[in-house]
């Protein structure tokens, strides 16, 4: 599985320094740390969904000696580690940058992978069932119909997510982390499943 994990690098290498230059270019800018440790991991693992659909991998992906599973496996844990290695990367890049130690608690490292791991749940489970051409049209037509409706939904939902607000403010930090983790853990399992089941009924 490693080497299923190692290619999602391999394959993108020639945008590394552009990935590089983007993470100097919104340090400088002052960007929110956890939000460009968020920014960077998703662009790379969608990135490599692309060259794969692109070079048609998954036909030679499922002639070498690895299941189904551990190819879908490999993409979910492959997550979890280039947002790790993602985090060190601009932890370091901004001491250079900014010359001083920018705090970056445990509390923030573990938003930044809730933001990721919940983001991925939702996504990955249509970027194994459909083509990418299919998802930039539906993409597009949602992001037009929502343009066209936020202010009507923000005016049926204001009340209720106000409330929603306010009764997680009200949470104590312990039981509001507890369950977020709970959840987000679950979530990102339960993604992680039906990835699996949608990828073995695939015919390539």
């Amino acid at each position: 599985m490693f080497n299923l994990i190692k290619k999602d690098a391999l394959v993108q290498k020639s945008l590394i320094p552009l990935y590089l230059a983007i993470v100097l270019v919104y340090l400088f800018l002052g960007t929110p740390l956890s939000f460009l440790i968020f920014l960077l991991s998703i662009s790379l693992m969608m990135n490599a969904f692309y060259y794969e659909e692109k070079g048609n991998s998954h036909v030679l992906f499922n002639s070498l000696p690895y299941t189904r599973k551990e190819i879908v496996s490999s993409r979910y844990v492959g997550t979890l580690f280039y947002t790790t290695v993602i985090i060190g990367v601009v932890y370091i890049s901004n001491l250079i940058v900014n010359g001083k130690d920018v705090p970056f608690s445990l509390k923030d490292v573990l938003f930044t992978f809730g933001m990721t791991m919940t983001l991925t749940a939702v996504i990955f489970p249509f970027f194994y069932k459909f083509k990418q051409q299919f998802l930039l049209i539906a993409f597009g037509f949602l992001t037009g119909l929502f343009m066209f409706t936020y202010k009507t939904i923000l005016y049926v939902f204001r009340d209720a997510f106000a409330k929603l607000v306010q009764w997680i403010a009200a949470l104590p930090d312990l039981q509001l982390y507890g369950s977020a983790t709970i959840i987000i853990l679950l979530l990102y399992a339960g993604s992680w499943l039906l990835s699996i089941r949608i990828y073995n009924k695939k015919v390539f």
